[in-house]
């Protein structure tokens, strides 16, 4: 079995891994997914309780009902109800007697037992929904959820989205003329976006409107002291927490906070306690601290990631002090900070388990992951480069001794402000770069300014130019990794990325040709006016206002600047970072008579997985990269 093969096949080692942990009321089961399936563990056994085919689940407080959509029906652990169809985003009431569902827009609430299936909200224009997040919620923003219940399950919080205003893309299938395209609203750089509104709304369809007008609603939740929402304006430069009068829609701003920049919003905040305190975040000293009734109880460099959970006054967040570790932590306001020990990257590795593990230390339970291993084995140090100390990890073939000689350096990185790259802990892309190495290649990541984890200054250092500052971090990193390691051979050296990676490999051999020789550039954004508001307005300010940010970071004005051999490879259903992105830098590159290849994946969205897609990379770089040396 071939490392690429088992890649494709394990979903990038996804398969047998434990992920989406629910923990009963007592503490003694814990509910999860494996392959599509839904699992309870109890006694140190496990047992399956529905699936397979189940993407997501959700609970009732006490853990009794699981509800979750399959084949577009309403499911429960007991079996399908009878619901209108397709079904999405179900979630039972806390109580565990109604499920609220969305059905064509609508939402809708069933019985636990299958009865009394009525539309509590429903549609009042051609674009609304109901009860769904807006495009930009989950990925930018954080909030998957659309509505959220009151504790006695009367009533409910209820996002309305209305995405007239928002103008709509198209995406057709080149490989089959007949199929018709597919539209969807993008609000793009500088347009309009979903307007968005929140609701309180009766079980019996009466609906009173929240007064929280600002651009962006970021969070929302309905506790024993109320509901409550987040919101954030248009410049993301100020965000205020709410208070929610139930009976009138009327709000208090409760705290706010405010940055130059953007105020950067915590996975999990903001939250409160079972006594009524307020967790939120403050950039401080440097350094993201979580606040509990306004007061910081975390110390200057150690960085909040996120909140986790929240039991009572205790406290389960990650954070880091090291930005190549995400280590678990708790609060409570009688035995103070506690750190727990270190944690995975997301909820599908070792945080999940780390989680539970903290919330029922006494039963001693453990989830069993069933993932399989890599075949490869890591070769992987750990650097800190330069002056900046700048994170990096770097990988040789196994194979490899000095007396070889130097080797051909792929720069690997990510290096943008969604994630972090170089970590302790190696997750897929790891083994990635690892096969990589395999093939004769000293391979090298460094994350540099911008990335997550090492402060509030170092993420905002991109501030207006999310390109300049990054690659000069790549070429620094690079240069410092060459005197520590004399198997880098800087006269022949290539970058490969995706997404912002891929962004990134363009800048790197459009501006630098004199230090990359070769680019492989995957899902790459071209023109970042043609990328969405919440996102990109976040790091390159208004467009209105900084116009010359844009131009400055948009590759597909840089064109006739390539002398060096290029791979552009998109996904032509990716409606994330469009196609048209790579289509057009391709049109400008054969305007300019600069030669370079470009590799169309049919079908394809913007995280692709096939074995022919690495393999194809690796046959690039031995063509573009010499034998031996240049200058």
């Amino acid at each position: 079995m071939t490392f690429l093969s088992q890649l494709t096949r394990t979903e990038r080692f996804t398969l047998g891994r434990p992920s989406s942990f629910t923990v009963s009321a007592d503490g003694r089961t814990v509910f999860f997914l494996r392959d599509s399936s839904l699992w309870a563990r109890a006694q140190g056994e496990e047992r399956l309780v529905a699936g397979p085919g189940i993407t997501a689940y959700t609970a009732d407080d006490e853990g009794r009902i699981l509800a979750f959509e399959r084949d577009g029906q309403l499911c429960t652990a007991d079996g399908a109800l009878p619901s209108a169809e397709p079904v999405r985003a179900p979630r039972p009431d806390p109580a565990g007697e109604r499920i609220a569902y969305v059905s064509a827009g609508a939402l809708r609430v069933i019985g636990v037992d299958g009865d009394g299936d009525r539309a509590v909200a429903e549609p009042d224009g051609p674009k609304v929904t109901w009860g769904l997040p807006e495009y930009v919620a989950p990925d930018s923003i954080g909030r998957r959820e659309g509505f959220w219940w009151a504790p006695d399950g009367q009533r409910l919080l209820v996002a309305r989205v209305d995405t007239a205003p928002v103008q709509r893309w198209h995406l057709a299938d080149p490989s089959d003329p007949s199929r018709p395209s597919r539209s969807f609203p993008y609000p793009a750089v500088g347009t309009a976006n979903a307007d968005v509104t929140l609701w309180i709304v009766d079980l019996d369809g009466t609906r009173i409107r929240v007064e929280a007008d600002d651009e962006y609603l970021t969070a929302a939740g309905w506790d024993a002291h109320g509901p409550y929402a987040a919101v954030q304006s248009r410049d993301q430069r100020r965000v205020r927490l709410l208070a929610v009068d139930p009976a009138t829609g009327r709000t208090e701003v409760l705290a706010e906070q405010r940055d130059d920049a953007w105020v950067t919003l915590v996975p999990g905040l903001p939250r409160r306690t079972g006594k009524g305190v307020w967790l939120t975040s403050a950039d401080r000293d440097d350094t993201r601290t979580l606040l509990y009734g306004g007061r910081p109880v975390t110390p200057p460099g150690l960085n909040l990631l996120a909140v986790r959970s929240v039991d009572g006054e205790s406290v389960l967040f990650t954070a880091t002090d090291e930005p190549t570790e995400t280590q678990l932590w708790s609060y409570h306001p009688d035995a103070g900070l506690e750190k727990l020990g270190p944690a995975g990257l997301d909820d599908t590795t070792r945080a999940g388990t780390t989680v539970i593990g903290a919330r029922i230390r006494e039963t001693g339970e453990e989830i069993v992951s069933h993932a399989e291993k890599p075949v490869l084995d890591l070769r992987m140090r750990l650097l800190k480069l330069g002056p900046r100390e700048l994170r990096a990890a770097l990988f040789l073939p196994s194979w490899h001794r000095a007396e070889d000689g130097p080797l051909p350096v792929l720069v690997d990185p990510y290096g943008g402000p969604a994630m972090r790259k170089v970590t302790a802990e190696p997750f897929w892309a790891s083994y990635v770069s690892q096969w990589f190495a395999e093939q004769g290649y000293a391979v090298l990541a460094v994350d540099g300014r911008g990335t997550p984890g090492r402060g509030p200054a170092w993420e905002r250092a991109i501030y207006l130019d999310i390109a300049q500052p990054v690659l000069d971090d790549q070429v620094e990193g690079l240069h410092e990794a060459a005197k520590l390691e004399p198997a880098l051979d800087l006269s022949r050296v290539a970058i490969r990325g995706w997404s912002f990676g891929g962004f990134l490999s363009l800048v790197a051999v459009l501006r630098r040709p004199d230090v990359f020789h070769a680019a492989i550039a995957g899902a790459p954004v071209t023109d970042q006016r043609m990328y969405d508001t919440h996102w990109r307005e976040r790091h390159l300010g208004q467009v209105d206002e900084h116009p010359d940010a844009y131009d400055r970071c948009s590759p597909l004005r840089e064109a006739e600047r390539l002398t060096r051999p290029l791979l552009l490879i998109h996904g032509l259903a990716d409606d994330n970072v469009v196609a048209a992105h790579t289509l057009r830098f391709s049109a400008a590159l054969l305007e300019a008579g600069r030669p370079h290849e470009v590799l169309p994946l049919t079908r394809a969205g913007h995280r692709p997985t096939a074995e022919f897609l690495l393999a194809h990379q690796l046959d690039f770089l031995r063509r573009a990269l010499p034998a031996e040396g240049f200058r």
